[in-house]
């Protein structure tokens, strides 16, 4: 009698060990995918923000928020005669760093900022900012980010006139980004 008592619960609980089993299984590859997801889609910003919160899972959590907002936004592209505009007045911003480096760095900064503004990004909150960058142009962000430091340095004297020249550049690959083209956000859309 004893091994018929024995056998009937032996079954549902193997049952519910495989079940169980089963569930953190799916739960652990659940997790690796939204990881290589999240590490292909950010490239570098990835291990940057694992790096700033000090945990992968509270990274993820961070760039998924990110994502989330951007879809929120109505991003709009650029008509052709803003394009037109934009890119006329980075020549000029380019031109003017020969006779004045901080004057065009500023000028650099101002028109990304007025780009970004006028395609739909909110621009008030300077890490809203970033963490918008960071999620429609991933691989661009850290240019971003470094030549604001620049900017920073800049308006403690501390930038040198290399320092200077390589925030133009900086601002320049994100400009590209911004006035060209809209691959950044247009495949974040697509994907989504």
């Amino acid at each position: 009698m004893q091994d018929l008592a024995t056998q009937s619960w032996v079954i549902p609980l193997a049952i519910a060990s495989l079940i169980i089993l089963a569930l953190v299984i799916g739960w652990v590859y659940s997790r690796n995918r939204r990881t290589e997801r999240l590490k292909n889609r950010f490239g570098s910003e990835y291990q940057h923000t694992v790096s700033e919160f000090g945990s992968r899972q509270k990274a993820e959590s961070d760039l998924d928020r990110r994502e989330r907002h951007l879809k929120e936004l109505r991003i709009r592209p650029l008509t052709a005669a803003e394009r037109q505009r934009f890119i006329e007045e980075w020549r000029l911003v380019q031109a003017r760093f020969v006779d004045d480096p901080k004057l065009a760095v500023l000028e650099a900064d101002r028109l990304v900022t007025e780009v970004l503004k006028l395609r739909g990004y909110p621009i008030d909150n300077f890490d809203e900012r970033i963490d918008d960058v960071s999620a429609a142009y991933p691989h661009v962000v850290s240019n971003y980010r470094e030549a604001c430091a620049i900017v920073s340095q800049m308006d403690r004297g501390d930038a040198s006139t290399e320092n200077l020249r390589r925030a133009i550049v900086l601002y320049r690959n994100l400009a590209d980004e911004l006035f060209n083209e809209d691959i950044g956000y247009e495949e974040f859309r697509r994907a989504s």
